[in-house]
């Protein structure tokens, strides 16, 4: 998402390096029920990659009837017109974002039933100054050539985690609206370059605002995913019924795309702040609004009431969720999390209803 979170240092404990052999997880006590295989419907969290986990983790989603999950490891960029990209596979990075860390995530969620879908982002320049990666741009035919092969094989190495863990589905970009607009032929290249290395679902994930409907290479895909943070009001604490109004000047637009490319769509992320201002620009990270927990709420029940019956929709992941997050402080947040919130409540609630059967024009994705 656009400005992610600086915030994660503060929440998280820093990275533990590698150790001995993992030692087997007892078998769960429950698993999902598995909607997805019914209607094809991602029920999904974005899920934060931290220190190391054990499976104790996971049932709060299964509580929640969290059927997938995303994983985002990064590569990284000095500036938005640098060439190179250096993969972090390990060393001083969370372990949730190693490739160890990405592969035990996954084998103890498949335990439970659920999937994950690894959606590898560009970090562009430090912590303190990081630049959107939609704003990457090279200076020269010679230096977006550099980009492509770098990127290349930055991708190609997340298929090859992908392929080998046994990840259901996997996105062969994030929000490069920069890279992706009059590159078509690059990108049918590196899709056809990873179904050669990864045989699960692909999809790419694309900004809410001009990218989705500009993309010029879905067909290439499986399903079409986008970074849904739509602007649904321009007022503090809006009703539902005016977040609802929000949503239906959004939709058709994706319905169109949809019908246009014949291909499912999938909010690859979507989150909205408990703060009065949730839904005015649902991208910006940083916020000082009045905490405000039931707008959260009413922000994640407009959006199940707008998309989860329509047949070309299917499903969303939530940013962002903490493996380890600590409820007892959900009052006092007014960041993105639903954790401990009423926002968690309407997710289990909309997550636990299957979805309209999907109709022959909307495949599964």
């Amino acid at each position: 998402m656009r400005g992610l979170s600086l915030f994660l240092c503060a929440l998280l404990l820093p990275a533990v390096g590698g150790s001995g052999p993992e030692q087997p997880s007892p078998t769960p006590s429950a698993k999902v029920r598995d909607y997805f295989s019914r209607d094809g419907r991602m029920r999904g969290v974005c899920f934060v990659a931290g220190r190391k986990i054990d499976e104790s983790v996971f049932e709060p989603l299964v509580k929640n009837n969290v059927e997938w999950i995303s994983q985002t490891p990064f590569g990284w960029m000095r500036s938005a017109d640098s060439s190179e990209i250096q993969i972090a596979a390990a060393g001083d990075i969370f372990w949730g974002e190693t490739d160890e860390g990405l592969a035990a995530t996954a084998r103890l969620a498949r335990q439970f039933g659920i999937r994950t879908l690894l959606k590898p982002h560009l970090w562009v320049a430090g912590w303190r100054d990081t630049v959107w990666t939609g704003e990457i741009r090279m200076k020269s035919e010679e230096a977006w050539k550099a980009w492509f092969e770098s990127y290349r094989l930055f991708i190609l190495h997340y298929a090859e985690v992908a392929e080998k863990n046994r990840m259901e589905a996997l996105a062969v970009g994030a929000e490069l609206q920069g890279a992706t607009l009059g590159h078509e032929e690059e990108w049918r290249e590196i899709v056809r370059r990873v179904r050669e290395v990864y045989h699960g679902k692909l999809t790419y994930a694309a900004n809410w605002d001009h990218e989705f409907e500009a993309l010029p290479f879905w067909d290439a895909l499986d399903f079409a995913g986008v970074q849904a943070y739509f602007p649904l009001s321009e007022k503090s604490d809006p009703s539902l019924e005016e977040l609802l109004a929000g949503w239906n000047r959004h939709l058709p637009m994706l319905e169109r795309v949809a019908a246009r490319i014949r291909r499912p769509v999938v909010f690859t992320e979507i989150g909205y702040k408990s703060s009065d201002r949730a839904s005015v620009e649902p991208w910006v990270w940083s916020t000082r609004d009045r905490i405000n927990l039931e707008q959260q709420a009413r922000c994640y029940e407009a959006m199940f009431r707008a998309s989860w019956g329509k047949p070309r929709f299917k499903g969303a992941y939530v940013w962002k969720w903490f493996p380890l997050y600590d409820t007892g402080r959900s009052a006092g947040d007014n960041n993105f999390s639903p954790q401990g919130k009423p926002a968690e409540k309407v997710l289990a609630r909309w997550y636990s209803s299957p979805a309209v059967p999907a109709s022959p024009a909307a495949s599964r994705p």
